[in-house]
This record gives C-alpha cells, sequence and structure tokens, in this order.
C-alpha cells in the first residue's frame, strides 16, 4: 500500500508542476514557440552563402564557349598585291572563309577589385545583424502581450477568490437567516435578500470564468501548450540607468549597414585589374595572312593584364553619398526620438509605482477596517439592533475593500513588470 501511494505521488507531482507556470516560463516558452524564431537559422545561412559568394570573386573565372559565324565580307589581300604574287608565280590568295569557328577557353583572374569583395563581405554582415534585431525586436514585442494575458490571468483569479470569500459570508449569514426565519425572528424578505446577492454574485463568477477561459486560450496559443495555474511573481526593484532596448540596437545596426554600403560605394572610384588568358583552336587563328592562303584550324592563344574603370561612376558619388548621409542622419533623430519617449515611459512608470505602492498601504487598513466593521453589523444583526439591507451592505463594502487591495497588488506588479520591460533590464 505504501509503495502504491508513493508511486501515486512521483506520478502526480510532475503533474503539478508542470501545471504551474511562471511569467518568466510563458516568456521563454512564447519565444521558442513562436514562428519568426526559424528566420535566425535563415538569416545566418544567407550570411554564410553571401559571404562565401563575395571570396568565390577571387577565384579564376574559366570560361568555355564554341562560335559558328558566316559573314559576307572577310579581309582580303588587296588587288595590286594578287596581281603582283602571281606575276611573280606564287600561290593564288584566297582570302579568308567566309564561314569560321572557334571553340575557346577563356581564364580570368582578379588581381585586385578595389576592396570590392571586403566590402561585400562586411555589407552581407552588417544585413544579416540587421535582420536578427528586426526578429530581435518582433519577439520582444511578443513579451509585452504575454505579460498582458498572464497579469490578466492573475487578475481574474484574484476576484474570483475575492468573490468565494464573499460567497462564503453570505453563505454563513444565509443558514442564519433562514434559522431565525424558522424561529419567526425575521422575515422571509430577509434570507430572499441575501439570496438575491448571492445568485449576483454567482453571475459574476460565471462571467469571471468565461473571461479567464479566454484569456487562458489566448495565452496558450502563444506558448504552444495548455495553461494550469500561474505563479504570481514576485514584486521587483528595477534599476533605470541604462535603456537596453532592442530596437535601439536595431537603428544602431541600421547605420552599421548604410556605413558598410558607403564602403561598397566607395569602391565604384576605383580601376579594377586582372590578368586574363584565352586559348582557342579554330579557323581563321590570330594569323590572318595565313588563314587566307589556307583553311586548317589553328591553335591561338591571348595574355594580358586587364584594366576596368567605371569613370562614369565619378559623377554619381556624391550624390549616392548624400542619400547614404541623409539616411544615417534620420536614423539619428529616430534613435533620439525613441530613447526620449522611453525615458519619458520609465519616469511615469516610475511615478506609478510609488503612488501605487502609498495606496496598498490604505488599501490593506481599509480592508482591516472593513472587516472589523462586518464583523460588528453580523453581531448587531444577531441582536436585531441592524437589518439585513445594513448588514449586506457592510460585508458588500467588505468584498470591495478586498477587491479594491487584489487589483491594485496585481497592478503594481503589472507596472514593475512592464517598468522592466520598458528598459529590458
Amino acid at each position: 500500500m505504501k509503495r502504491t501511494i508513493s508511486i501515486l505521488i512521483l506520478l502526480v507531482v510532475p503533474i503539478m508542476a508542470h501545471a504551474q507556470l511562471s511569467l518568466e516560463e510563458c516568456q521563454r516558452k512564447a519565444r521558442e514557440h513562436y514562428p519568426e524564431v526559424a528566420q535566425y537559422d535563415l538569416i545566418a545561412q544567407s550570411e554564410e552563402y553571401s559571404v562565401a559568394t563575395a571570396s568565390r570573386s577571387w577565384i579564376p573565372q574559366v570560361t568555355l564557349s564554341g562560335q559558328a559565324t558566316w559573314q559576307n565580307a572577310v579581309a582580303t589581300f588587296p588587288e595590286k598585291f594578287t596581281d603582283m604574287i602571281a606575276a611573280m608565280g606564287g600561290e593564288e590568295m584566297q582570302g579568308m572563309a567566309k564561314d569560321q569557328y572557334r571553340v575557346a577557353l577563356d581564364v580570368n583572374q582578379v588581381i585586385w577589385d578595389g576592396g570590392v569583395s571586403k566590402q561585400s563581405k562586411e555589407l552581407a554582415r552588417a544585413e544579416a545583424a540587421e535582420k536578427r534585431l528586426t526578429s530581435d525586436t518582433n519577439i520582444y514585442a511578443l513579451e509585452e502581450r504575454v505579460n498582458s494575458l498572464f497579469f490578466g490571468i492573475l487578475l481574474l483569479d484574484e476576484n474570483y477568490k475575492t468573490a468565494e470569500s464573499s460567497l462564503s459570508l453570505l453563505e454563513a449569514n444565509r443558514n442564519k437567516l433562514e434559522s431565525m426565519y424558522n424561529n419567526g425572528a425575521v422575515l422571509k424578505s430577509d434570507v430572499d435578500m441575501v439570496k438575491v446577492e448571492m445568485i449576483s454574485l454567482e453571475q459574476g463568477m460565471e462571467q469571471n470564468r468565461a473571461s479567464r477561459e479566454y484569456f487562458k486560450k489566448m495565452l496558450e496559443l502563444f506558448i504552444g501548450e495548455e495553461v494550469g495555474d500561474l505563479v504570481k511573481p514576485e514584486e521587483v526593484i528595477t534599476p533605470t540607468l541604462g535603456n537596453n532596448r532592442p530596437e535601439l540596437s536595431l537603428m544602431d545596426a541600421k547605420i552599421a549597414t548604410l556605413d558598410a554600403q558607403q564602403g561598397l560605394l566607395k569602391t565604384t572610384l576605383t580601376p579594377k585589374f586582372s590578368f586574363f588568358a584565352q586559348g582557342f583552336y579554330g579557323n581563321p587563328g590570330l594569323d590572318m595572312f595565313k588563314a587566307m592562303q589556307t583553311r586548317d584550324w589553328t591553335w591561338n592563344a591571348v595574355l594580358g593584364v586587364r584594366m576596368q574603370w567605371n569613370v562614369s561612376a565619378l559623377f554619381t558619388y556624391a550624390a549616392d553619398k548624400k542619400k547614404l548621409d541623409n539616411g544615417r542622419s534620420m536614423l539619428a533623430v529616430q534613435k533620439q526620438i525613441f530613447e526620449f519617449n522611453s525615458d519619458l515611459q520609465t519616469a511615469q512608470q516610475n511615478g506609478e509605482i510609488a503612488r501605487m505602492r502609498k495606496s496598498l498601504d490604505s488599501d490593506r487598513q481599509i480592508v482591516e477596517l472593513r472587516e472589523g466593521i462586518r464583523r460588528t453589523a453580523e453581531s448587531q444583526f444577531e441582536h436585531g439592533t441592524i437589518d439585513t439591507a445594513t448588514l449586506l451592505k457592510r460585508i458588500s463594502e467588505e468584498t470591495v475593500a478586498i477587491n479594491n487591495l487584489n487589483i491594485h497588488e496585481i497592478e503594481l506588479l503589472k507596472t514593475e513588470y512592464e517598468l522592466r520591460h520598458t528598459v529590458n533590464q
């Protein structure tokens, strides 16, 4: 028997532990379940491919080509030369063929690309960092929605507990009234008044359950699993000396991307040098005079160094640079605006937290006093010095006081965690 109980405990305890969720666990599960998490692997792969592509610009480029052409005119010997050769008894120069063929292998090796490959890698890395921080920002915004649902459920739970306590009080007083009614001490309407209050309270509890179920289903969609009991978080003291919001890092990443684009833009001003080699087998070959005498295919080769310089970039560079400078200036202003609004929101939340903490002290005193007033009213009712309506009013006032205390405690916690979210501490 003891062994059976031990096994049941081992089975039940993990289930109970799994059923309770903290705010941090909900946030972690929401991040892991959010579809955008898959973006990180895709961004890393894209960065790897882009950097690898930029590195390949130094690999020799080999091209195999073939062509067959016909043209209406070809290079020929001048007629005077032809007549002179014929007079000397030489062979007749038939000239180049109008149908020409070539199979070629071209090799091109970059010697200096003006920094294009280096800046392309920098741009690929900067763009990948910007995309990652964009995903960070989207997932960070997700936490705020999870916080709202989590504290919404906690608030509904506290309201339900308060209603249950009030219902127990009303039920106890109803039993007393029914006993007094049976003894002829009170009227049936007195009992009915308590029953009406109990029915109204049960209606509110039913609405509370429906609202909690809605919030619960919404939170389950975010975290990807069923939600049981939630653990009420502890109060937090958030230092507000710094702001670690991912939006600020994203703006810095966007500026870094513009810097990388400007570095790539500078490479358009410089010439590029490369070594090239071409070997081809065909007719005609490089020896045109020989090709005029015979239609034989020959082997040919060309080696050299090539310089390419896009001079037109000199005329567009200034305008393109101004566009990038303007983009940086706009981002700097946006960053200042965001920091200003964040500082303003932080100050407001700090002020709200201070006000709520003072209000809670008053709420606790009010609850203590209301409880004493209700107990006195119950005693007065039993001695017949107050009526049922007065007793119900005292019970309702105590319920409102307890409910206000619970609401303000949850609201304080919610504001404290909102402050932590505002500064990302």
